[in-house]
């Protein structure tokens, strides 16, 4: 009961998090728009800025989620997880104050550096927190939980900016923001790293940064940091097992995809369809009750059934799906269609970090949490490179030809890679009593 109560204040944490963070999203392409383009549907400086933010910001979640979940794994989640949730406030606050375009620029900024910490590190860092408290076993429900807490916030916060007016839903994201900084420091509690919350199978793993005192008393939980996590720790980690290096590879296109979509499909539905905050609303809003009810309810009821490698494979064929439709979308319905996909692509994220999980050792959760979303963020610093020059090329008049949703389906391709990828990949069994001896993972 008490591993419950705490995950329970880690969820409420999570919900309030990205209640705030989708909040604003409908609203977001409209401002940029009117800032950058007034009066236009079609605005390839608002594309190519878009991209800019994507690389500069996957950068920085490459070089700063592996630190800042090996930090965690030493110095505790909840220190760590004050970073993410108090940097999120600031661009909120910004464009809460004002929407002008000096105001925007500024949130630009903001967003970018902000986002270095933001991006990755509260969902490395919350399914670290959630691996230390539930065994193996149960591991993957427990992720698809997390998942489907963090998609019950997209959902009500679409929701809400449905309802609300551009200035109001900015202003009470950032209050919602505050909210959850407030929480986390009041009621979560750190954890154990795995030693005593992590289920029965785990109770025998012990810290690997804690050695035994001359009086047989274990040394201090939190000693100091020796060194910085190398670039070689990191690949040491990842090459120490196929299977975490097959699932390196499937993550990296699946974000390559992501990401290619994430900067191609609300502009191409405002240039095909001339979507506005409403709309964009309603479609978002689709997509987070699908993924919601999927990870809450229908994976729960599918994992004992199926493992993880399957619902993955599940996960990344709708993906394609999804993907393809969206491209080829003839009518104004047809995005919505497409969005109910999500209810199986919604499988991808917990099932590869559940995978992951499993394969490294309790005091390794927050470091291999933390280079999984680092090869996601390396795709997504490629993937504007390729699809922000290809989306605005045929969003505009100069298309080569009649397609303005081809950025869209090349994105489902490389979908289709992690795909055939995926059925490759063949997970080991669990290994839970690993050691980094001088940036090399042996077995214990």
């Amino acid at each position: 009961m008490k591993e419950l109560r705490e995950l329970l204040h880690l969820f409420a944490c999570a919900f309030l998090f990205y209640f705030s963070a989708f909040m604003v999203i409908p609203s977001i392409v409209d401002i940029t728009m009117e800032a950058l383009c007034p009066g236009r549907d079609q605005c390839s400086l608002a594309v190519y800025l878009g991209g800019v933010q994507q690389v500069i910001t996957g950068l920085g979640t490459l070089i700063v989620t592996p630190l800042i979940g090996n930090l965690s794994d030493r110095y505790g989640r909840k220190a760590l997880l004050a970073l993410p949730m108090t940097t999120a406030i600031i661009p909120l606050a910004i464009l809460a104050y004002d929407r002008s375009r000096a105001y925007f620029y500024a949130y630009y900024i903001i967003k970018m550096l902000t986002g270095m910490f933001c991006e990755g590190s509260m969902q490395c860092l919350s399914l670290a927190y959630v691996a230390d408290k539930v065994g193996e076993r149960r591991r993957a429900t427990a992720f698809g939980v997390f998942s489907g807490v963090s998609a019950a916030g997209f959902v009500s916060g679409t929701l809400s900016s449905r309802f609300l007016s551009t200035s109001s839903t900015f202003q009470v994201s950032a209050i919602v923001a505050v909210i959850a900084a407030v929480y986390m420091r009041l009621f979560l509690v750190e954890t154990d790293r795995g030693v005593a919350g992590g289920g029965g199978e785990e109770e025998a793993s012990q810290p690997l940064c804690s050695t035994p005192s001359s009086d047989g008393e274990s040394s201090p939980r939190l000693p100091a940091l020796p060194k910085l996590p190398s670039l070689e720790d990191m690949i040491g980690l990842v090459r120490g097992s196929s299977t975490l290096s097959r699932a390196a590879v499937v993550v990296f296109f699946n974000s390559f995809a992501e990401s290619g979509v994430q900067s191609a499909l609300l502009y191409f539905l405002k240039a095909q369809f001339q979507f506005s905050k409403d709309q964009f609303a309603d479609l978002l809003l689709i997509i987070g009750i699908a993924g919601a009810f999927s990870q809450l309810l229908l994976m729960h009821l599918l994992i004992p059934t199926l493992d993880e490698e399957k619902l993955l494979n599940i996960g990344l064929l709708a993906s394609c799906a999804h993907l393809f439709l969206y491209s080829i979308a003839w009518s104004y319905w047809v995005p919505y269609l497409a969005a109910i996909f999500v209810v199986l692509s919604i499988f991808i994220q917990p099932c590869i970090r559940s995978i992951v999980s499993k394969k490294v050792g309790p005091n390794e959760q927050g470091m291999a949490q933390g280079c999984i979303t680092g090869i996601s963020s390396f795709a997504s610093i490629i993937s504007p490179f390729i699809f922000t020059p290809l989306t605005a090329w045929f969003l505009s008049e100069d298309a080569p030809f009649k397609f303005k949703g081809f950025s869209i389906m090349c994105a489902g391709f490389a979908s289709l890679i992690a795909f055939v990828l995926s059925i490759m990949m063949r997970a080991a069994p669990p290994t839970t009593s690993q050691k980094l001896v001088n940036g090399i993972y042996v077995q214990a």
